[in-house]
């Protein structure tokens, strides 16, 4: 399989790694449906790439919204074989901080949308899947996550993010082995610091630091970085049940 015989969904495709995997999958001759909340940006991609992509404006913790979306992609698209978990927030912040003990609300809203959401898209799409006939590798699909270096090695202040994320990483191996019996793969991509809309509050003196963190290369990944990591996931079968680290070998201290 390749980005240009797929038929993709992308959810937090209106900006970020998102958009830039939903530019790469378009330039292949690939279709797209965007799962996103912002239905501002949502509907002027829609517009600008043309027939090749439809946008839904999605909740991703809402799981009738995800459904919904989900099925009348399908039905637009005459199938799909691509899921892409790309919807996330940082959510910052101490145990203990300045205003006092984090806040359960603050905690579960972060979880709400970095684990559940990726839950509940896995689960749309694999019901989706499983219904469909196996393409001439034996494949029904593929899902893809994105998790972070922060699973493994969480900054002070990314209690709430690093928990989201690790618990992402534990659900690929299991996914895999129960998902695999019907033809599906699934994998993860733990990005380290890349150049997105998550970074846009960050002052240029820690972007600098944050940069000299990385061994090699010694800048931010890009989005471009990102989709080609997915389209080689896409390509290559022998990749199932794993998580990649795209980070330039950072470790986060």
């Amino acid at each position: 399989m390749n980005f240009k015989n797929t038929k993709a969904i992308v959810s937090g495709g209106a900006s970020g790694l998102g958009l830039g995997l939903v530019q790469a999958i378009i330039a292949q001759g690939g279709q797209v449906a965007i799962l996103d909340i912002n239905d501002e940006q949502g509907l002027k991609l829609e517009n600008e790439l043309g027939s090749q992509v439809k946008f839904y404006k999605v909740d991703i913790t809402k799981e009738d919204q995800v459904d919904q979306a989900v099925d009348a992609a399908c039905a637009l698209f005459s199938g799909l074989n691509l899921a892409v978990s790309c919807a996330g927030i940082l959510g910052n912040g101490k145990l203990l901080g300045r205003n006092g003990p984090m806040a359960l609300d603050f905690f579960k809203k972060v979880v709400d949308i970095n684990l559940i959401g990726s839950f509940l898209l896995t689960r749309a799409a694999a019901r989706i899947f499983v219904e469909q006939p196996e393409n001439a590798q034996g494949e029904r699909g593929v899902i893809v996550h994105t998790a972070s270096i922060a699973a493994y090695e969480g900054q002070l202040g990314q209690v709430a993010y690093s928990a989201t994320k690790s618990a992402i990483v534990g659900m690929i191996l299991p996914l895999a082995r129960e998902l695999s019996r019907s033809g599906i793969r699934i994998m993860a991509i733990a990005p380290g610091m890349f150049g997105t809309p998550m970074l846009n509050n960050v002052t240029d003196d820690i972007k600098e630091k944050l940069c000299a963190s990385v061994p090699f290369p010694a800048r931010f990944g890009t989005v471009e970085e990102y989709a080609a990591m997915v389209d080689t996931i896409v390509g290559n079968q022998m990749l199932n049940g794993s998580v990649i680290r795209l980070d330039g070998a950072a470790r986060l201290q």
